[in-house]
């Protein structure tokens, strides 16, 4: 290994290396239809430069891409899944079952949704064991946030990120003016 090291620094041209950013979130939902709820998503963590990855993964259509993801999301350097659904809304539950990562379920009210309760419930109620941090009905700008202050734990730059716009929150909320 030194051999190669001595070699490299003796190059007359030195070696350009292009940094390739790992994606630390993953943002999956069951149909493309989730994805106008999700997008906010995307938004947040945009405005936060946390890189991420969207996927249509349906705990329902498709099985073995739901399990594939599930079990392998952390091999590729994903920290977070955050997982939308409407209707029986299995999806976060049964990615949750099967990863080692934490989990943000956004429960989305689809056209043919009770109102959006099933897929509250279906994301709310998981049994001992397998967590999911499940956030408010469309709530994926939330999702993301929480997925944000997860990174934060071990990520001083991200925090910072954090600090600034829940800062901003405020002073928005301070500023503002009845009449």
């Amino acid at each position: 290994m030194l051999k190669h090291i001595k070699k490299l620094k003796k190059l007359k041209t030195p070696l350009k290396l292009k940094v390739v950013s790992m994606v630390k979130i993953g943002i999956i939902m069951g149909s493309k239809s989730d994805y106008p709820i999700m997008k906010e998503a995307t938004e947040i963590l945009d405005e936060f430069g946390i890189s991420y990855e969207t996927e249509i993964v349906s705990a329902h259509r498709t099985p073995e891409k739901m399990m594939d993801y599930s079990k392998n999301a952390h091999k590729r350097g994903i920290k977070v899944i955050i997982a939308g659904a409407g209707g029986a809304a299995h999806l976060p539950g049964m990615v949750a079952s099967n990863s080692p990562l934490p989990v943000i379920g956004v429960p989305i009210k689809s056209r043919n949704s009770i109102d959006g309760w099933d897929s509250v419930l279906s994301i709310l109620q998981m049994p001992g064991g397998v967590p999911v941090a499940t956030v408010a009905l469309n709530g994926a700008k939330n999702g993301a946030i929480l997925a944000a202050e997860i990174l934060g734990v071990n990520d001083a730059k991200i925090q910072k990120k954090i600090i600034n716009y829940k800062s901003e929150l405020e002073r928005k909320v301070n500023s503002s003016k009845l009449k």
